[in-house]
């Protein structure tokens, strides 16, 4: 791992500054703010609800808070702390839309039988723990943004700090259910249209799960593969052709299956380990048992390294698909790439960085460790992507003492609001260490 270089140490006026904002914070708001969140559903696609209850509240702690429309649905939440001037501008983001929606006639069965209390937009708070759709990821981190923004109010800060509180920060196309019908609500669309709308600064920071600093992560790329087949009758099987894709791309399936460990261990590096899922599959007619259909396809995620373009991607997807087709010359294949983003990474001596692991070292009282093997992308890419330095920092998992056990939901929708206040104390560090200064 490539040794960190240290950050500038702030002095003691700052230091004031920093035990201020902190002392400024509380649970109790904390709380109020997750469950505010919470209890405004905003799936991806339909956050404008939301977007709006944010910016007043941003607004009414003595930010310039703004509501961004996107479209009749969908905007982002914009907060303003203006600096006295002559310093490096920073921005707090988090995305504020739901990985999934909280309505059974979308979520179920795919996510279960049944929604689960977790899995619905209504808060329940439990002692220290609240719990709701998106509690920790992302409405938990965002609350600690929020917060920490409130906090540095009245600072005198030369910099100024924006709170960017983004749509479409989840790893889907655009929904289309409830008369939605846009294609391009996810996938960091909301973030892009912030920044290309005039919202800028020196440094970002984006609070994302996991308690380390991160400068770099994966992307990804999808792809869509088909196989083909022979639209048949069960009543024919046994006096015509018979050829069911089904069957085939289950071969396919297979073979992928057993490729994606390999894929990973090639691209495992620095602090990402990409992996591949085949993610849904779509064959048929269900009204029609009776019949094959002659085509099944199905999605690929496959994620990939900051050291791989996109390019490199598809062309090394694509030899593992003429691998296939070399081994089963029975089988009709073929292919496209439907979706790319980036990975990137930020350089660990840019300022946000060094700053952030400071934050760290100070709240932990040990050097930073990094967390590894990580496969997760965020709207980190689209900022690194559209030119901004950016690290990564979040909260941890979920412990035993929480409502509910630790599983992919509950990690997403229950948060621990002593995790949340830890992330809004580093984030008031870093600000203060990055936006505390007077350029030069």
């Amino acid at each position: 791992m490539t040794a960190l270089e240290p950050a500038p140490v702030l002095d003691a006026e700052q230091r004031d500054w920093v035990a201020a904002a902190r002392a400024r914070l509380s649970r109790a708001r904390l709380t109020e703010l997750v469950v505010g969140m919470v209890d405004i559903p905003s799936p991806t696609g339909e956050e404008a609800e939301l977007a709006r209850w944010l910016a007043t509240t941003l607004g009414a702690a003595g930010l310039e808070g703004r509501y961004q429309p996107i479209d009749d649905r969908q905007g982002n939440a914009i907060g303003v702390l203006r600096g006295t001037g002559g310093g490096e501008d920073v921005l707090l983001y988090a995305p504020i839309d739901t990985f999934t929606v909280g309505d059974e006639a979308e979520d179920v069965p795919w996510i279960g039988p049944a929604l689960r209390p977790d899995m619905r937009p209504r808060a329940e708070v439990h002692g220290d723990h609240v719990l709701g759709l998106g509690a920790s990821n992302p409405k938990g981190h965002a609350a600690a943004v929020v917060a920490a923004a409130e906090a540095l109010v009245g600072t005198p800060l030369a910099g100024d700090v924006t709170v960017g509180l983004g749509a479409g920060g989840m790893p889907t196309n655009g929904r289309l259910a409830r008369g939605l019908t846009r294609r391009n609500t996810g996938q960091g669309s909301g973030c892009s249209f912030l920044l290309e709308q005039g919202v800028w600064a020196d440094h970002a920071v984006i609070a994302k799960p996991g308690w380390a600093v991160a400068w770099e992560e994966v992307g990804l790329c999808w792809f869509e593969v088909r196989v083909g087949g022979t639209f048949s009758y069960v009543g024919s099987r046994h006096r015509m052709p018979y050829r069911n894709p089904i069957l085939h791309a289950a071969t396919v399936i297979q073979e992928l299956e057993a490729w994606f460990p390999q894929y990973a261990a090639a691209h495992t590096d620095g602090l990402v380990a990409p992996q591949g899922i085949v993610a849904s599959v779509e064959g048929g007619w269900p009204r029609l048992a009776s019949a094959t259909s002659a085509l099944c396809r199905f999605t690929v995620d496959l994620r990939t390294s900051p050291r791989q373009t996109p390019a490199e991607v598809r062309r090394e997807f694509g030899a593992e698909m003429d691998r296939i087709r070399a081994a089963y010359p029975e089988i009709e294949l073929d292919w496209d790439m439907v979706l790319s983003v980036p990975g990137t990474a930020t350089p660990t001596d840019a300022p946000v960085v060094r700053a952030a692991v400071a934050a760290w070292e100070e709240a932990e009282g040990r050097p930073h460790v990094p967390i590894v093997a990580n496969s997760g992308a965020t709207d980190a890419n689209i900022l690194r992507n559209r030119g901004i330095p950016t690290a990564r920092i979040g909260m941890d998992r979920i412990g035993p003492d929480a409502p509910i056990p630790l599983d992919f939901p509950a990690g997403m929708n229950v948060v621990d609001v002593r995790e949340a206040e830890r992330l809004a104390r580093h984030l008031i560090h870093t600000v203060v260490a990055l936006a505390g200064r007077r350029r030069g």
